[in-house]
This record gives C-alpha cells, structure tokens and sequence, in this order.
C-alpha cells in the first residue's frame, strides 16, 4: 500500500468513526480519553462536570461507580470486559407507558473491548427506547398474567370480570342475542381433597378446565356476531364461570348448562383413581327483565334486576347464589336465578354472621329426645338412652332449629365449633343425670356428628379430652353419623374405627335413604342402625315396608348390631316395630325433644315430657 492509499484508508477511517450512529471513544487504561466522535460528545457531554470530557471513567463514575474496577481487573492482554452493559442515567425517566421525563438518554448500553496493553475502545448506546419497551412488554406479560389462573390457564376472576364488561356494554340486536353467566361448581371437593390428597384435586381442577375447554364452544351463538362469544374461567379453588353471549334464545343457556353437566359429571382417571365428581350450576341472564320471579311488585323488581345486570360483579354474585341453591338442593342440577334467591341468600348471610356470635356468647344449648327399649307386651324401658339435639336462643327470632343453621355452619365452617359444645354440654348432663337418678338415668348418651366434624384431625384426641373432662364412660358415649356418610372412602372409615378404639359406640342415622344396602352393612363399623322415620311413618299401612323393616332388623341382628326405629308416632307404630323385632325406638308417641329438666321429669315417670323444644 502507497502512501497516499494509506492516508485516503485512515482518512475513510475517520470519516466513518465520526458519522457512525454509535458512540466511539479510543481510550487509555486510567480512562483518559484519546479519541471520540460527535456521538459520543452527544451523549456524554451531558453527565460531564464542566463539560470535561477528559476521562470516561470519571464521567460516568456517579452512574457505574465499578467501570474502573472492572477494567482494572480484566487480565487478558486483549479482549471483551464487558458487552451490553447498561447504565441507568435517569430513573425517573423510564416510565412503562412509554413517556421520556427529558430528551437526554435515561439509558446507555456500553460494550468495552480490550484492544493491547495500554488501550481500551468503548461503544456507547442510546438504549432507553429499548429499555422503555421491555418494560411495556414485561407490563403487557403481567397484566396478562393477572388475569390467567396459574394451574388451569383459563382466565381467572379478573380475566372473567374484563370478559363481562365487555357483554354488559356491547350494544345488542333487537332479536336472537341473549348473555348468560353459569356458576359452576363441585359438590364435595373438599371430601376428595381430604381423602385423596391436594394434587390429586388439582388434578381434577385441570381435567375439568380441559372439558370446559372442550364443551364451551361458539355454536350455540348468533353466527353474525362478532363479539358473541362462549369463554370458560377460573374463579376460585373449585369455582368456574362460564360466559355465554349472542345466544338465539334465553333458553339455550340451560341447554348448555345441561350439557356442561353430562360432560362434567362423566368419570375422571386420576393417580389410579376413577373419580366420580357431581357439579352444580347457577345460571343468570343478561336480560334479566323477562325474570320469571314476577310478582304485584314486579315493575320494581324489575328495575332493580336491570340495575343488577349492568354490574358484573353482581351478575357474577347472582350467578353463585342460584349455584349455592343448586347445591342445597342436592347438587348435580342446575338453577336458574330469580330475585328472591338474591333476598334469601342475604338472609343467609345475616345468619352466619349472628351464628358466629351464638358460638362465642353461648347462645346454643342442648334438648334431649328418649330413646326407649322395645319390651314385650309394649312396655318401654325409659332409661335405655336419650338423644342430644342442638337449638339456638336467638336474641330476636327466639329458638331456631337446626335445619335453620346447620347446613350454614357446615359452609362456613363452625360445626366444629358447634359440635364441641353440643359435646361438652350434653356429656355434663349425662354425668349429672347418673350422680342425681340413680337407675332411672339413660344408660347411653347419643350425639351427631357431622361430614365436617369427621374430616378434621385430631377429631378423637378432642373427643377423649371432653370425656376426660366430664368424668362420663366412653362405652356409654354413641355419635351418630347418616348412612351416606359412613360409606365415604377409607379416610372416614379409619376415623371411625380410632372413635371406635377409645370404646364409643357408633350408630347409623337414617338407614335407608343414602347410599348403603343391607348387603353392604357388614363393611360399616358400627354398633346399631337406626331405621329412617320413612320407612316407619307407612309401617302399619305398608306390607312392603313392613317387609324392609324386617329384613333391616335380621340382617343387623346376624352382625351383632341393635336396631332403633326413628320416628314413631303412634302405637300401632310402634307395634309393627316391636313385632319385628327393633331393640328401641324414638319419636313424637314417647316424647319431643325436651328439656335438660324436663328430661329428668320423663325419666321419673313423671309425664310424657314439656312438650316442643
């Protein structure tokens, strides 16, 4: 090369390093600055003091304080310290929605390479915009994923309640385009979390988000529009919502219901497990000014169920309460919202809250209902037992009874609680009956015992402990559960077989009307059936159930198991009853539920009890 071509080379050199984009600055070890072009001055000359420009290591020593450190302790004769550094210049500045607090960088981008022994080359980067639209997409991903459920990637409450702002507002044809909202939940999730574990009811939650997935499609909609949609979401543990909009008839959305429910219900193979789940579905629609709750004040109602449906909140809220019904009906059906629901399902808040302070101010308190022996001839054995049943002295509506409250305290978790007490009160009167009667006081003591009470640990340690308490004799101790209960998974069997091992005794509420056979009662671990009150009530008048009720008492007898016949009320009752052999049995004929002093005047012989408690 010439000496004119190697001038023209570096004067190409020059030409290009100072018209470059980028910033270029040929710098010494210290950071003394050798050489930089017009793009770096730019953006350097704003950070410098004074404007000196002498040295990069100390104008940017406020803003990256280890650039010289980390220079002085590369080892390599030449090579890359650093690549993409960034160097935060202006915080304030960096603002996800885009905005720039001022037009200098708020970002740099520094690359440094090792050149030899004595000289470093830096570029220098305006990376603000870059930065700026990072953030914008990382605020897109988490605003997207605040609306997702983690586990089924359906949306989540959030994710539904954008969805259905959208329906509420969208204007809507004249004809053929209905919104509805279905609540969808299963019954009993807590009992397949309890007895097969949390993962194996995540695993549900996934499997049922598959079938939403698959069943929820838009062929139900008006084809011509657009917006019409059908989305599925998560809204809670084992809570879903289904979103129906454009649908030709107010009709269809239980027609979907309908179909969700065969879909749902159908097996699930989980961890070698074949579950079978029901659901239940609450539905509300849009255009609730054609609800069928009509009544002498139906202009009103309706302007306030319009109002309702134009807050997704609310519809969500009223969609969950016709669930709740669904549920309380059996579960496994659908619901259809209407007014009063939304009336009722107050009432029932008001009555959890006042429930929660019954617990605490003792506002709960014990009766007792006789359970006789069956002798021959038709005597009764008054002391053979009596049964312990829970009311509530409501400070305003007086004594509540419990299909009033038990079903709210197994929702909300206070049976429990409830439990105890009924407990602990009715095994004080019984060590006080046996202290103050002598003979004459019942020889056993039965108590309910609710799915909730069942499913919670260390349920014998407490039992043992208030026996303990009390003084009274486990063996004279009987907690009765219903019939659908005791044949719920091996977790409520083990249960049963500890509460048996501390010597109670154990009965079977309501034979006849859950899930058990006479076939099947052999696998059950308890002590006495109880015979369902239906079965007794067409006793004297029905050779079928004449005919049940003995087949009942043969089978438990060939088990070593008592029988009691529930609900008896008059005495050619009873007579059926004895004739086929039942030990005991309870009902109205002998004595309503009473009293803990009336109950020692009955025991006395004294009368046939105070009368309703």
């Amino acid at each position: 090369m010439t000496g004119h071509e190697a001038d023209s080379a570096y004067e190409s050199l020059i030409q290009f390093l100072y018209s470059a984009p980028v910033a270029l600055i040929q710098l010494q070890q210290n950071g003394e600055i050798e050489m930089l072009n017009p793009m770096a001055s730019q953006l350097l000359m704003p950070l410098a003091p004074d404007g000196d420009l002498s040295n990069l290591f100390h104008v940017l020593q406020p803003f990256a304080p280890d650039l010289q450190p980390l220079c002085a302790g590369f080892g390599g004769a030449h090579g890359v310290v650093c690549e993409g550094k960034r160097i935060v210049l202006q915080r304030d500045a960096l603002r996800p929605d885009g905005g720039r607090g001022q037009s200098a960088p708020a970002v740099l981008s520094l690359g440094l390479l090792k050149v030899d022994g004595s000289r470093l080359m830096a570029v220098l980067l305006d990376a603000t915009h870059e930065v700026l639209r990072e953030q914008r997409t990382l605020a897109t991903r988490l605003a997207s994923a605040a609306r997702q459920d983690v586990l089924t990637r359906l949306p989540n409450r959030a994710g539904a309640l954008d969805l259905l702002r959208g329906m509420v507002r969208r204007a809507r044809t004249p004809a053929g385009d209905h919104g509805a909202v279905l609540s969808i939940n299963l019954d009993r999730f807590k009992q397949i979390n309890a007895t097969f574990g949390n993962d194996v009811g995540d695993q549900i939650m996934v499997l049922v988000a598959e079938r939403l997935r698959a069943t929820v499609r838009s062929s139900s909609r008006v084809a011509a529009l657009a917006a019409a949609a059908e989305v599925a979401a998560r809204t809670g543990g084992d809570e879903f919502v289904v979103l129906l909009d454009g649908l030709p008839e107010r009709a269809t959305a239980e027609s979907i219901a309908n179909r969700l429910l065969d879909r749902l219900s159908r097996p699930y193979s989980v961890a070698e497990h074949e579950l079978t789940c029901t659901f239940s579905i609450g539905i509300v629609l849009l255009d609730q000014d054609q609800d069928q709750d009509q009544d002498q004040d139906q202009d009103q109602d309706q302007d306030q169920d319009r109002e309702g449906n134009e807050d997704p909140d609310g519809l969500l809220r009223d969609a969950a309460i016709a669930m709740g019904v669904a549920k309380a009906q059996g579960g496994g059906r659908c619901a259809l919202f209407q007014r009063r629901m939304r009336e009722e399902a107050v009432l029932r808040g008001g009555i959890e809250a006042d429930l929660r302070n019954a617990v605490e101010r003792g506002e709960l308190f014990t009766v007792y209902q006789p359970v006789v022996g069956l002798l021959a001839g038709g005597a009764i054995d008054r002391a053979a037992g009596v049964e312990a049943l829970v009311r509530w002295r409501h400070p305003v509506r007086g004594v509540v009874g419990p299909v009033e409250f038990i079903g709210i305290a197994e929702d909300c978790g206070l049976i429990g609680a409830i439990g105890e007490q009924v407990l602990a009160m009715a095994c004080a009167d019984f060590v006080r009956w046996q202290k103050q009667l002598g003979e004459a006081a019942p020889r056993l003591l039965a108590v309910n015992l609710s799915r909730a009470q069942l499913s919670q640990e260390g349920l014998c340690d407490r039992v043992a402990a208030m026996l303990a308490a009390s003084g009274m004799a486990p063996q004279s101790l009987q907690l009765e559960i219903t019939e659908s209960l005791a044949a719920q998974g091996e977790n409520v069997r083990d249960q049963l077989l500890a509460l048996k091992a501390l010597g109670i005794k154990l009965a079977l509420d309501d034979f006849g009307t859950g899930y058990s056979s006479l076939s099947s009662l052999h696998l059950l671990p308890v002590d006495t059936v109880k015979i369902d009150r239906s079965f007794i009530t067409l006793a004297a008048t029905s050779r079928h159930h004449e005919v049940l009720i003995e087949a009942t008492v043969k089978v438990a007898r060939s088990l070593g198991m008592n029988t009691v016949a529930e609900g008896i009320e008059t005495p050619q009752q009873a007579a059926v009853v004895s004739a086929q052999g039942c030990d005991k049995g309870q009902g109205y004929l002998y004595s309503r539920p009473v009293s803990s002093a009336a109950i020692e005047a009955w025991l006395g012989g004294a009368g046939q009890g105070a009368g309703p408690a």
